[in-house]
Protein backbone atom coordinates (compact mmCIF):
# COMPACT_ATOMS: atom_id res chain seq x y z
CA UNK A 1 0.00 0.00 0.00
CA UNK A 2 1.26 3.27 -1.05
CA UNK A 3 4.05 2.47 -3.13
CA UNK A 4 2.46 3.79 -6.33
CA UNK A 5 1.41 0.76 -8.21
CA UNK A 6 -1.31 2.59 -9.85
CA UNK A 7 0.06 5.93 -10.38
CA UNK A 8 3.26 4.20 -11.51
CA UNK A 9 1.86 1.88 -13.67
CA UNK A 10 -0.73 4.26 -15.13
CA UNK A 11 2.73 6.45 -15.82
CA UNK A 12 5.02 3.85 -17.20
CA UNK A 13 2.04 2.68 -19.47
CA UNK A 14 1.57 6.00 -21.19
CA UNK A 15 5.19 6.65 -21.46
CA UNK A 16 5.50 3.39 -23.70
CA UNK A 17 2.02 3.48 -25.13
CA UNK A 18 1.15 0.60 -23.79
CA UNK A 19 -2.27 -0.34 -21.94
CA UNK A 20 -2.71 -0.32 -18.54
CA UNK A 21 -4.66 -2.26 -15.74
CA UNK A 22 -5.36 -2.05 -12.37
CA UNK A 23 -6.22 -5.40 -10.83
CA UNK A 24 -8.21 -4.13 -7.87
CA UNK A 25 -9.99 -2.29 -10.45
CA UNK A 26 -11.14 -5.33 -12.75
CA UNK A 27 -12.14 -7.40 -9.77
CA UNK A 28 -14.18 -4.48 -8.65
CA UNK A 29 -16.09 -4.47 -11.98
CA UNK A 30 -16.56 -8.24 -12.09
CA UNK A 31 -18.30 -8.17 -8.53
CA UNK A 32 -19.55 -4.78 -8.71
CA UNK A 33 -18.25 -4.08 -5.34
CA UNK A 34 -15.64 -1.90 -4.30
CA UNK A 35 -12.27 -4.14 -2.68
CA UNK A 36 -13.10 -2.77 0.22
CA UNK A 37 -17.34 -3.58 -0.04
CA UNK A 38 -15.57 -7.61 -1.02
CA UNK A 39 -13.85 -7.67 2.17
CA UNK A 40 -16.34 -6.95 4.60
CA UNK A 41 -18.94 -8.64 3.10
CA UNK A 42 -16.94 -12.15 2.23
CA UNK A 43 -13.69 -11.95 3.73
CA UNK A 44 -10.37 -12.07 2.64
CA UNK A 45 -9.90 -15.35 1.60
CA UNK A 46 -13.18 -14.71 -0.57
CA UNK A 47 -10.96 -11.87 -1.96
CA UNK A 48 -8.16 -13.27 -2.66
CA UNK A 49 -10.08 -15.98 -4.32
CA UNK A 50 -11.59 -13.53 -6.64
CA UNK A 51 -8.15 -11.94 -7.63
CA UNK A 52 -6.36 -15.26 -8.48
CA UNK A 53 -9.25 -15.67 -10.93
CA UNK A 54 -9.25 -12.09 -12.03
CA UNK A 55 -5.70 -12.25 -12.33
CA UNK A 56 -5.37 -15.69 -14.56
CA UNK A 57 -8.18 -14.35 -16.96
CA UNK A 58 -6.36 -11.02 -17.46
CA UNK A 59 -2.95 -12.76 -17.94
CA UNK A 60 -5.06 -15.25 -20.60
CA UNK A 61 -5.73 -11.90 -22.65
CA UNK A 62 -2.63 -10.51 -22.36
CA UNK A 63 -1.71 -12.55 -25.76
CA UNK A 64 1.42 -12.38 -27.23
CA UNK A 65 2.66 -8.89 -27.62
CA UNK A 66 3.06 -8.59 -23.75
CA UNK A 67 2.07 -4.51 -24.11
CA UNK A 68 -0.02 -4.08 -20.83
CA UNK A 69 1.27 -2.62 -17.55
CA UNK A 70 -1.15 -4.57 -14.58
CA UNK A 71 -0.67 -3.34 -11.27
CA UNK A 72 -1.49 -5.74 -8.50
CA UNK A 73 -2.90 -4.93 -5.16
CA UNK A 74 -0.40 -5.24 -2.38
CA UNK A 75 -1.66 -8.94 -1.41
CA UNK A 76 -1.13 -10.28 -4.94
CA UNK A 77 2.15 -11.24 -4.84
CA UNK A 78 2.44 -12.92 -1.58
CA UNK A 79 0.20 -15.88 -3.01
CA UNK A 80 2.37 -18.46 -4.78
CA UNK A 81 -0.44 -19.44 -7.21
CA UNK A 82 -0.19 -15.88 -8.47
CA UNK A 83 3.65 -15.71 -8.81
CA UNK A 84 3.16 -18.92 -10.29
CA UNK A 85 1.16 -17.10 -12.88
CA UNK A 86 3.33 -14.41 -13.58
CA UNK A 87 6.19 -16.75 -13.85
CA UNK A 88 4.73 -19.07 -16.27
CA UNK A 89 3.76 -16.47 -18.84
CA UNK A 90 7.52 -14.77 -18.55
CA UNK A 91 6.05 -11.73 -17.18
CA UNK A 92 8.16 -9.31 -15.90
CA UNK A 93 7.99 -8.22 -12.27
CA UNK A 94 8.78 -5.14 -10.19
CA UNK A 95 8.67 -4.55 -6.38
CA UNK A 96 8.02 -0.58 -5.61
CA UNK A 97 9.45 -0.07 -2.32
CA UNK A 98 10.30 2.79 -0.07
CA UNK A 99 10.58 3.53 3.41
CA UNK A 100 7.76 2.50 5.62
CA UNK A 101 7.08 5.79 7.22
CA UNK A 102 7.04 7.46 3.37
CA UNK A 103 4.83 4.05 2.79
CA UNK A 104 2.12 5.28 5.48
CA UNK A 105 2.62 8.57 4.69
CA UNK A 106 1.46 8.43 1.26
CA UNK A 107 -1.40 6.49 2.23
CA UNK A 108 -2.66 8.48 5.20
CA UNK A 109 -2.67 11.80 2.26
CA UNK A 110 -4.51 8.90 -0.45
CA UNK A 111 -7.25 7.86 1.66
CA UNK A 112 -9.36 11.32 1.91
CA UNK A 113 -8.20 12.87 -1.41
CA UNK A 114 -9.12 9.62 -3.26
CA UNK A 115 -11.84 8.51 -1.23
CA UNK A 116 -10.76 5.78 -0.85
CA UNK A 117 -10.95 2.37 1.70
CA UNK A 118 -7.82 0.25 2.44
CA UNK A 119 -9.41 -2.62 4.10
CA UNK A 120 -6.02 -3.56 5.94
CA UNK A 121 -5.27 0.03 6.73
CA UNK A 122 -5.61 -0.52 10.58
CA UNK A 123 -2.85 1.58 11.92
CA UNK A 124 0.66 2.37 11.89
CA UNK A 125 1.93 -0.60 13.89
CA UNK A 126 -0.20 -3.27 11.65
CA UNK A 127 0.89 -1.48 8.38
CA UNK A 128 4.59 -1.91 9.97
CA UNK A 129 3.88 -5.40 10.47
CA UNK A 130 1.65 -6.06 7.54
CA UNK A 131 4.79 -4.51 5.64
CA UNK A 132 7.08 -6.61 7.05
CA UNK A 133 5.34 -9.66 6.84
CA UNK A 134 4.69 -9.09 3.17
CA UNK A 135 8.69 -7.64 1.96
CA UNK A 136 9.78 -11.23 1.90
CA UNK A 137 7.27 -11.85 -0.75
CA UNK A 138 8.05 -8.63 -2.55
CA UNK A 139 11.39 -9.25 -2.62
CA UNK A 140 10.76 -12.53 -5.05
CA UNK A 141 10.09 -9.91 -7.82
CA UNK A 142 12.24 -9.96 -11.22
CA UNK A 143 13.15 -6.28 -9.82
CA UNK A 144 12.73 -3.87 -7.37
CA UNK A 145 12.27 -0.21 -7.90
CA UNK A 146 13.41 2.51 -5.03
CA UNK A 147 10.11 5.30 -5.25
CA UNK A 148 11.49 7.30 -1.91
CA UNK A 149 11.51 10.95 -2.85
CA UNK A 150 11.11 10.29 -6.48
CA UNK A 151 8.78 12.06 -8.67
CA UNK A 152 5.73 9.29 -10.69
CA UNK A 153 7.62 10.57 -13.71
CA UNK A 154 10.89 9.44 -12.95
CA UNK A 155 10.05 6.29 -11.43
CA UNK A 156 8.52 5.46 -14.85
CA UNK A 157 11.90 6.12 -16.67
CA UNK A 158 13.90 4.51 -14.02
CA UNK A 159 11.58 1.07 -15.06
CA UNK A 160 12.07 1.90 -18.73
CA UNK A 161 15.47 1.79 -18.94
CA UNK A 162 15.70 -0.43 -15.90
CA UNK A 163 13.70 -3.32 -17.94
CA UNK A 164 15.16 -2.79 -21.72
CA UNK A 165 11.13 -1.23 -22.79
CA UNK A 166 9.98 0.28 -25.44
CA UNK A 167 6.81 1.62 -26.59
CA UNK A 168 4.69 0.23 -28.79
CA UNK A 169 5.38 -1.52 -31.77
CA UNK A 170 9.11 -1.17 -31.16
CA UNK A 171 11.32 -3.87 -29.78
CA UNK A 172 12.37 -4.83 -26.20
CA UNK A 173 15.77 -3.19 -25.51
CA UNK A 174 15.21 -0.57 -28.31
CA UNK A 175 14.85 3.09 -26.65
Amino acid sequence: MGAGKSSVGRALASQLDWSFEDLDQRIERRNDRTVAEIFREFGDAEFRRMEHEALKELLEQLGSSGEKVIALGGGAFIHESNIELIEAKKIPSVFLDAAIDELWRRCMEQQPKLGMERPLLTGAEGFRELYEKRRPYYLRAASRQETGGKAIEQIAAELVRTLGLSRRGGKRGQN
